[in-house]
Formats: structure tokens, sequence, C-alpha cells
């Protein structure tokens, strides 16, 4: 489908959508557990929906609670109802003799790197082949190292195209070992963390990591270790982790965290839109590595505020956080290693920014959904922004400081959306300030991580 998106103010109050990343996290552990787990407020996308189908096939039962309750971001149904929780009883593996169900056809990932790269090492830990499938996206994105890793752990696998991509197979049992595996993207190590300590008991799992990119997101997969009391041994960069099998998980309940790399869009679209916007549903403690984006709204002249306040319809506190602008953005050199999610929306950023922008120590944006270097300084040039791709980054060189040139940074016209849910949300959040209507091909990948954004920022569908 096609939207578009004409230039007026945006402003408001808006609940930030459950983060994918912990709502991944907790489908995956929810499902591996002995006992029955709660998910409370879990992201309704796309991407969660693929891991819950790679969860049930798997053998994990979950159960859908749907409500009203206004704590729940998610969008309504016709009803009115909201995915509000999943109950998930787990196989308990590891425990009680319960093991992984081998389905008879591939898992289907969908668009989900995340569920392909997590629940591969999940698969390891079977002694039955299990496949794995997905879009053309994951067709094209490679796990090779991982299969690497695993290989070395003594697992079998096998890319049916030979370069690492789906449709994979695997097959267990794990037998542990010493591997190498460098990250150009944490969720291979994320899974090997999540799988070894569920490995046979006697067996030792050693990884040097020799580059890692994204280390926030290996600090959220340690705190889910750390709920679970596993123990496992590592050094202050990282370079290196030890963990022992013979571990099982238990049964977990609780909310999942508001997700700031969803956050990242409607904040920034209040300083390009006008503001102010409040947001509901965030931790400024959680672990999450996205929330830097609103430290780099303030090094570039934006006001960004944290208030704790009484929640309507819960006896908790939360913290609500507000974004606006009074004056010109300035540019800045970012650099982007650790949050590369955040380089669609940083690009659009720098377009409405004085001076020069760099964003940079992120090549890893390439091997996302698509190659966002690219994809973003085609469509952003398309646009009409002075703008030159780099091999790790982006610059975009500034509008001058008036307001006018300011607000028109960017012209109208029709620009693809590279079937990419972020590079889509940060041309909507660009259309905002343009000088014109703004259309964006591909719009429904939107949906993979922030269904209902296009409709908050009052997209016509096409």
């Amino acid at each position: 489908m096609n939207a578009v998106i004409a230039p007026h103010r945006f402003t408001g109050t808006f609940r930030v959508p459950a983060s994918k990343s912990h709502t991944i996290r907790r489908l995956l552990i929810a499902a591996l557990a002995d006992g029955v787990s709660e998910i409370e407020y879990p992201l309704d996308s796309l991407d969660a929906r693929s891991c819950v189908a790679a969860c049930r096939a798997l053998g994990a039962e979950i159960t859908e609670h749907r409500s009203a309750d206004p704590q729940c971001a998610n969008p309504p149904d016709e009803r009115g109802e909201k995915l509000a929780g999943y109950t998930v009883r787990g196989i308990g593996f590891g425990v009680n003799g319960g093991k992984l169900k081998a389905p008879a056809r591939p898992i289907d990932v969908g668009n989900s790197g995340t569920t392909l790269f997590l629940a591969l090492a999940v698969a390891a830990l079977g002694s039955s082949p299990i496949e794995f499938d997905g879009d053309e996206q994951i067709r094209r994105r490679s796990a090779a190292p991982l299969l690497e890793a695993l290989t070395g752990l003594g697992i079998r696998t096998e890319s049916k195209n030979g370069d690492g991509c789906a449709p994979i197979s695997i097959r267990g049992p794990w037998k542990g070992g010493r591997v190498s595996l460098p990250c150009p993207t944490s969720q291979y190590l994320s899974a090997i963390l999540l799988a070894a300590p569920l490995a046979p008991a006697g067996t030792v799992t050693e990884i040097d990591v020799p580059l890692l990119n994204e280390r926030p997101y290996i600090e959220m997969t340690l705190s889910y270790l750390d709920a679970q009391n596993i123990h496992y041994e590592t050094d202050d960069n990282f370079s290196h982790f030890r963990i022992s099998g013979g571990a099982s998980y238990k049964s977990t309940k609780g909310p999942v965290p508001g997700d700031f790399s969803s956050a990242a869009f409607p904040g920034a679209a209040a300083i390009i839109g006008g503001g102010p916007v409040t947001l509901l549903g965030l931790d400024p403690n959680d672990p999450q590595g996205d929330k830097a984006i609103f430290d780099m709204l303030k090094k570039m002249g934006a006001s960004v505020k944290w208030e704790k306040v009484e929640s309507a319809g819960s006896a908790r506190p939360e913290w609500k956080l507000t974004v606006s602008r009074s004056g010109p953005l300035k540019g800045g050199e970012f650099d982007l290693n650790d949050t590369p999610d955040l380089l669609p929306i940083m690009a659009v950023l720098g377009c409405y920014a004085e001076g020069t922008t760099a964003l940079v120590n992120v090549a890893h944006a390439r091997i996302k959904e698509t190659d966002r270097i690219a994809a973003m300084a085609s469509v952003l040039g398309k646009l009409g922004a002075d703008i030159q791709e780099r091999p790790d980054g982006i610059i975009i060189y500034g509008n001058s400081n008036t307001a006018a040139a300011q607000r028109c940074a960017l012209h109208g016209g029709t620009v693809d959306g590279h079937g990419d849910h972020r590079v889509v949300m940060a041309l909507a959040a660009a259309a905002l300030g343009a000088s014109g209507p703004v259309e964006i091909t591909g719009a429904e990948s939107a949906a993979v991580t922030y269904p209902g954004f296009l409709e908050l920022l009052e997209a016509k569908i096409k």
C-alpha cells in the first residue's frame, strides 16, 4: 500500500508500543520455561506475531487476552479491544523431560530477523531437525557467523542456498566447546546466550567475541539471565563468555516495557511537526540502547523533559516524556554503533538541522531489513536533501538558520519505503515539515513494529 502524509503540525499525548526486543525475548524464555508465564502488555505487531507462531511451533501453548485497557498501546480490533497479554505454558525444557517439538513444516518467521536468529539457537537444543524460513528480506539476511558458531558447538546446520540465509535447517544436540563469533549484529550473541544455559548438564559453551556491535542489546539479554539466576562469566568488554549447561528457565509474570526504538519516531515527529508531544509507557532506567535518541535530540537543541505522574487506571505512577523545540535544530556528529536502528530517523532530523550532521560508525545498518544507509541517502536525496553516503554512515549538509528554510528543508514527492518499517516511519515523520505531501510506497511494513503509526500522523492510505 501507499501512504500520503501532508505537512502539518504534530502534537498530542501518545502511549508508546511495547518493546519488540523485550517482547520476543520474553516469549522465547516463557516458551522454554517450566510452568505458566504471564506476559502483560506485549507488542502486537507482525514481528511479535511471528515469534508467537514460532514458539507455538516449538511446543509452547500461548493464549491471547484482549481488553480495552488504557494502559495498553496496541491497536484496537473492530470491537475496540486490544491485545493486553499472553498466557504462555512453556515446554519445561530440561525439567521433567520437557523437549522441543519438531514441526513438520518450516517455521515461518515472516520479516522478523530477531525471531529467526534467536530461535535458531533455541532449535539447536533439540535432537530433531527444525527448519526456518521467512519473507524475501529474511532470505537475504545472512546468519552465517551464527551458523558457523553453532556448528563449532556440535550442531548440524544447513543453509539451503549455501549463503547463510533462510531456508535454514538446525539439528542438535548441543555439545559445547569454544567458538569465535564476530557480531556485526548483536542478535547472534544474544541467541547463544539465551540457549547455552539450557544445553545438557556438564556442557560448557565458551564464546570469543572479536567484534560486537549494538552492546546495549547484549546488556538487555544478560538482564534476563540475571533475573533467572543463570550463572555466566564474562569480562568488561564482553569479549569472552563462559556458560555452563544444565540450567532451566522459570515462569515469569510482568509488563513489557515501552519501546524506545518506536518512541524515536513520534519523538522526532514532535521536533519536525512543531510539537509538543508527550509520550507515555517509557522507563528512562530501561537498558534499551535506543533511549539515546533523546540525548541526541537534546544535543541538537530540543527540549526533553521526564516527569513521574499518576497513571489513569493504575495504582502505580509512571513516567511521561515531553519533547518540544523552540529554536533551530543544530547538527553534529553522532556515533550510532550501539544504536543502528536510529539511523533512518536521525538522517531525517539532520535534514532539518542547521549545519552538518554526521552519522558515523554504523556500517552494520547495511545488514538490516534493507541497506539503510543506501536507502536513506537515496530517498532523502530524492526529496531534496543535500546528503552523502559513506561506507559506515551518512553525512547530511543542513539548511540555513531561517525558520522558513528549516520547516521546508525537504520538498514533496513519491519515494520508496524499501519494505523497511524504520525507513517508512522515518519518511512519514520527514513529511510533516516538507513543502508538500510525501507519498511512501510499501508503507504497510510500518506494522512490523508500530501498527497505527501512520494513522497517528494522519496518513491517507491508497
